[in-house]
């Protein structure tokens, strides 16, 4: 899936990846990775801007540590991005049924 179509919800998707725990840049990919089955494979130059941005926005952490002798970044959800994934996840729960039950040609809310 092309980074482009993702645009809008890659902030929710970066946050879901660290919900998990803290994880390193390349981390945070394998996971998006592994849990898209391999559709969602981003580039380097798409994942850390977004999460120096989330970073600037306190909703992510950061921290180097130092691993095999290599410098990394490992970054963690802030109590701020904790709530605001929360409310990410929400907002696209409604946006996918309002989206779902328009193309099924359902007046929303869908009746049971």
């Amino acid at each position: 899936m092309r980074a482009e179509a993702l645009k809008g919800h890659l902030d929710a998707l970066l946050l879901a990846a660290l919900e998990g725990g803290p994880r390193h840049g390349y981390a945070v990919i394998e996971s998006l990775r592994e849990r898209s089955a391999g559709r969602l494979d981003l580039p380097t130059g798409t994942i850390y801007p977004a999460l120096r941005r989330l970073e600037q926005r306190g909703l992510i952490a950061g921290e180097w540590s130092v691993v095999g002798g290599r410098q990394r970044r490992e970054y963690r959800l802030t109590a701020a991005g904790v709530r605001a994934l929360e409310g990410k996840r929400a907002d696209w729960l409604e946006f996918t049924a309002v989206i779902s039950t328009a193309l099924g040609g359902e007046p929303w809310p869908a009746r049971a």
